[in-house]
């Protein structure tokens, strides 16, 4: 009788340690969920209903440094939303569409893209807190580097940051093969913002040189010939 005893106490105390980790588990996803887009409220841009030829309305199109850029929403046969992408085109240092009316401090922004050409890059980023073209975070992924790097951009200077759990370093190597479509994501609340490429998470990375809410945007750099489609973004409740 004793015996049993003891070995229903140590099924009960596995089962309740069982338990007690499960419990852990779903209170840490829910959290995250809560600060990385559990309540965000999204809105995607397609550019299937925007004029064809011509820049689109709804945006700033800008650049960080010199140069010309050039952003057309052009027909894309093999855009993931059909018909229309938007397409960046010209020359320039850092080539930069605002997304206007946006204001986000915590939330999110995707989008899917396609490198094309590009002899000295082949970029495409995705842009969070906006001031001006000047001050910004990014995140690119390069099709001719093969990497995906998250910078921050401080009064027109552009810096790499610091992957969490690691001391320097350039971003993290990935392929990125030209001509396909990849997605692009991160997810920000407070000093931590979390690097999603093709549905796969890649790296997170903390700074607080960008305290402010402020506009999404997408980004190119010097010669890359880059097509967006489906931008996808939301600020927490």
């Amino acid at each position: 009788m004793g015996q049993r005893c003891n070995t229903v106490r140590s099924i009960q105390a596995g089962s309740l340690d069982v338990v007690q980790k499960m419990s852990v588990a779903l209170l840490g996803a829910a959290l995250f969920l809560l600060l990385v887009g559990g309540n965000a409220m999204a809105e995607t841009v397609n550019f299937d209903n925007a004029a064809t030829g011509a820049a689109p309305e709804g945006w700033t199109l800008t650049m960080t440094g010199r140069g010309q850029p050039k952003w057309t929403v052009e027909v894309e046969s093999t855009a993931p939303s059909k018909p229309n992408v938007l397409k960046q085109s010209g020359q320039a240092t850092f080539p930069v569409a605002l997304r206007n009316g946006t204001s986000i401090l915590d939330g999110f922004v995707e989008v899917k893209f396609k490198a094309i050409a590009g002899s000295e890059d082949r970029a495409a980023g995705i842009v969070w807190r906006a001031k001006d073209a000047d001050n910004y975070y990014v995140v690119r992924a390069n099709a001719l580097e093969d990497n995906v790097v998250l910078y921050k951009t401080i009064k027109g200077v552009r810096s790499a940051l610091d992957i969490v759990g690691r001391k320097g370093g350039y971003g993290v190597k990935v392929s990125v093969p030209s001509g396909r479509w990849h997605s692009l994501r991160c997810e920000f609340a407070g000093k931590r913002f979390k690097v999603t490429y093709n549905g796969k998470p890649m790296f997170e990375v903390e700074d607080e040189s960008i305290r402010d809410a402020g506009m999404i945007g997408l980004w190119t750099k010097a010669d890359s010939v880059t097509v967006f489609d489906d931008l996808t973004y939301g600020a927490l409740n």
